[in-house]
C-alpha cells in the first residue's frame, strides 16, 4: 500500500514540474517575441529622428537673401522642431511604457501600448518624409533644373546640326529659322542667369517656355522643307500639268465645266501663297496636311481626266449601239403600220391592242427626242461625258422596255394566226366526235331517245356552227373564237360522254328484264315488277328500269347485280 502511495506522489510530482516548465518556455518565447517588435519600434524610432531634413535646410541658410525662399525656410525650421521637440520624445516615453508594462508580464497591456505606438510612428514617419520631400524639392531643384537644361541643351544641338546640314532646304527662310535658335540660345543665358541668383521659382516656367520652342523648331526643321519643297515645285509642277492636259481636253470637245477646274486652281496657288506667309513666321500649322490635301486633289483632278476618257469611249460604244437598235424599232414600226389596216381586216384587234400600239410608238417617238436633245447638249459641252454615258444607257433601258412590248405585240398577232389554224383543226375533231355519238344511238335501237339528251345534241351542233360562224367572219375576233371553240368542244365531250353512259345503262337494264323472265311465274311481285321495268324501259327511263328491276331480283336471288355486271363486262368485251 506504502508503495502505490509513494508511486502516486512521485508521478504528481513530475507532472507539475513538466507543467511548470512548458507554461515557463511559452511565457519566455511571448516575452521574447514582443520585446522583439519593441526594439524594432525603437529602430523605427531613431531612423525617423536620424532623417537629413536638418542637412537639406541648412543648404538653403545660402538663400536667405530670396524672400520667398527665406520664408519657406523659417515654416520648414519650426515644422522640424515640432518633430523633433514634442513626436521623438512622445515616442520615447511610449516605449517605455510598453517596456515597463512587458517587465510587469501585463502582456495585454503591452500590446495595446505597441498598436498606439505603431499608429504614432506611422504618422510621425509620414510628416518627416513629407517634410524631407519639400525641403528636397527646392534644395535638389537647380541639379534637376541643370539636368534639364542640359538634356534640352543636347536638344538644341542636336536640332542646330540637322538644321545646319540641311539649311540650303529651307531657302529663303533659312535666315528666320537661324534667328529663332539665337531666340532659344538666348533663354539658355537667361537660365544661368536665375540660376546664379538663387529665383529657382522662376526656373520652371522658362525651361517649359525651352522646351515648348525647341519642340516647335523640330517640327519646323522636320516639316518646312518638305513644305517649302511641295510649294514651291511639286504643286506647281501638277497644276502646269494640269492646266495643259485640261486646255487640250477642252479643245477636243470634252465638257469639264462641272470640275471647276480654273477656279479650283485659283484657289490652290492663294492656299500656297498663305502657306508661304505663314512660314515667315514659322506658323507651320495645319501647313502640311493642307498641301497634302492639294496634292490629292490634283491627283484626284488626273484620275477624273482619265475617266472622262474612258467614259466616252464607252459612250461612243454604247450610242452606236443605242442608234442600231433605235433605226430597226423606227423601220418596224413603220412596217407594222404601214400594214395595220390589213392586220385589222383579218383579225379583230382589241381596242387596248391598238392603243397599246400607237402608246409605243409614242414612246418610240419620245426617245428619238431625247436621243437628240442628248447630241445637242453633247455638242454644246453642257454635260460630263459620265453623267452622258449614264443618260444613254437610260435611253438604252427605255428602248429595250419599248422593244420588248413590240416583240409581245408581234408574237400576239402571230399568236392570232396560229389560234386560226387550231380553231379549224378543233372543229373537224368536235364534228367527228360527235359523228361517233350519233352512230352509237343508230347502232343501238333504243325505244325511246329523251327529251335532255335531244336538247344537248341541238346545243352541241349549234355550238359547231357558231365556230364556222366566227370563222367566216371578217375580221375574226380571237378571243370569241377561242370561246366558241372552248364551249363545242365541252358541249360534244359532254354529250359523247352522256351516249356511253345512257347505252350502257339501257343495255345493262334490258339484260336484267330478259333474266327476269325466267322468274315471272314464281313470284307475281316480281312480275309486276319486271313489267313495269319494262314500261319505264320503254319510256326511256332507262335508269330507273334497272334499280327497279335489280332490286326486284335481288330479293329472289341475292348478289344478282354483280352477276349481271360480270355478264354485262363479258359482253362487252366480245362486242
Amino acid at each position: 500500500m506504502d508503495g502505490v502511495i509513494l508511486i502516486v506522489v512521485t508521478v504528481f510530482i513530475f507532472t507539475s514540474i513538466t507543467v511548470g516548465v512548458v507554461l515557463s518556455i511559452i511565457q519566455n518565447k511571448k516575452n521574447k517575441k514582443i520585446k522583439k517588435t519593441l526594439d524594432n519600434l525603437e529602430i523605427e524610432k531613431n531612423e525617423i529622428d536620424g532623417m537629413p531634413i536638418m542637412t537639406e535646410l541648412s543648404k538653403l541658410e545660402n538663400y536667405s537673401k530670396n524672400e520667398k525662399i527665406s520664408v519657406m525656410y523659417d515654416e520648414w525650421k519650426e515644422r522640424l522642431e515640432t518633430i523633433k521637440s514634442n513626436h521623438i520624445p512622445k515616442i520615447t516615453n511610449m516605449l517605455l511604457d510598453a517596456d515597463y508594462a512587458l517587465s510587469q508580464m501585463d502582456y495585454k497591456g503591452a500590446m495595446y501600448k505597441i498598436a498606439k505606438l505603431e499608429m504614432e510612428i506611422y504618422k510621425v514617419r509620414t510628416s518627416s518624409e513629407f517634410l524631407l520631400n519639400e525641403i528636397k524639392a527646392l534644395t535638389s531643384s537647380e541639379e534637376q533644373n541643370r539636368t534639364v537644361i542640359t538634356g534640352l541643351k543636347a536638344k538644341y544641338r542636336e536640332l542646330y546640326q540637322q538644321f545646319m546640314e540641311s539649311q540650303n532646304d529651307f531657302g529663303e527662310f533659312k535666315n528666320i529659322v537661324t534667328l529663332q535658335f539665337e531666340n532659344i540660345a538666348k533663354r539658355f543665358e537667361d537660365f544661368e542667369t536665375i540660376m546664379d541668383n538663387n529665383a529657382y521659382n522662376e526656373a520652371a516656367p522658362l525651361i517649359s517656355s525651352i522646351d515648348e520652342m525647341l519642340n516647335h523648331m523640330k517640327v519646323v526643321i522636320d516639316e518646312m522643307p518638305t513644305i517649302l519643297l511641295t510649294a514651291t515645285s511639286v504643286l506647281p509642277n501638277k497644276i502646269h500639268d494640269i492646266e495643259n492636259t485640261y486646255k487640250q481636253m477642252v479643245e477636243k470637245g470634252y465638257p469639264l465645266d462641272y470640275l471647276n477646274v480654273e477656279y479650283n486652281i485659283e484657289e490652290a496657288n492663294k492656299k500656297i501663297n498663305d502657306i508661304l506667309d505663314r512660314c515667315k513666321i514659322l506658323n507651320l500649322e495645319d501647313s502640311l496636311f493642307d498641301l497634302k490635301v492639294l496634292v490629292e486633289y490634283f491627283d484626284k483632278l488626273f484620275e477624273d481626266f482619265d475617266k472622262e476618257k474612258v467614259k466616252r469611249e464607252n459612250y461612243e460604244v454604247s450610242d452606236r449601239e443605242f442608234v442600231k437598235r433605235l433605226d430597226k424599232t423606227n423601220t418596224l414600226l413603220t412596217d407594222i403600220f404601214s400594214k395595220l389596216d390589213d392586220i385589222k381586216k383579218l383579225y379583230n384587234l382589241s381596242d387596248e391592242d391598238i392603243i397599246e400600239l400607237n402608246n409605243i410608238k409614242d414612246e418610240v417617238k419620245t426617245l428619238n427626242e431625247d436621243y437628240q436633245t442628248l447630241k445637242n447638249h453633247i455638242s454644246n459641252n453642257t454635260f460630263a461625258y459620265s453623267k452622258i454615258t449614264k443618260e444613254i444607257d437610260n435611253l438604252s433601258i427605255k428602248l429595250a422596255n419599248d422593244e420588248e412590248r413590240l416583240d409581245n405585240m408581234l408574237e400576239s398577232i402571230g399568236s392570232m394566226r396560229d389560234d386560226e389554224i387550231r380553231a379549224r383543226q378543233q372543229l373537224e375533231e368536235v364534228k367527228q366526235i360527235l359523228r361517233q355519238s350519233k352512230n352509237k344511238l343508230r347502232e343501238y335501237n333504243l325505244p325511246t331517245i329523251t327529251k335532255n339528251y335531244i336538247i344537248e345534241l341541238k346545243e352541241a351542233q349549234a355550238a359547231i356552227k357558231e365556230i364556222i360562224n366566227e370563222l367566216e367572219k371578217k375580221p375574226i375576233t380571237i378571243e370569241v373564237l377561242n370561246t366558241r371553240v372552248d364551249t363545242a368542244r365541252d358541249l360534244v365531250l359532254k354529250l359523247y360522254s352522256k351516249t356511253n353512259e345512257m347505252l350502257k345503262t339501257a343495255m345493262f337494264a334490258e339484260m336484267a328484264i330478259v333474266y327476269g323472265n325466267r322468274y315471272r311465274s314464281m313470284s307475281d311481285d316480281l312480275n309486276k315488277n319486271l313489267l313495269a321495268s319494262e314500261v319505264l324501259f320503254n319510256k326511256g327511263e332507262y335508269q330507273a328500269s334497272l334499280e327497279l328491276s335489280i332490286n326486284s331480283l335481288n330479293k329472289v336471288e341475292p348478289g344478282i347485280y354483280d352477276r349481271l355486271l360480270k355478264i354485262y363486262g363479258e359482253k362487252s368485251q366480245n362486242n
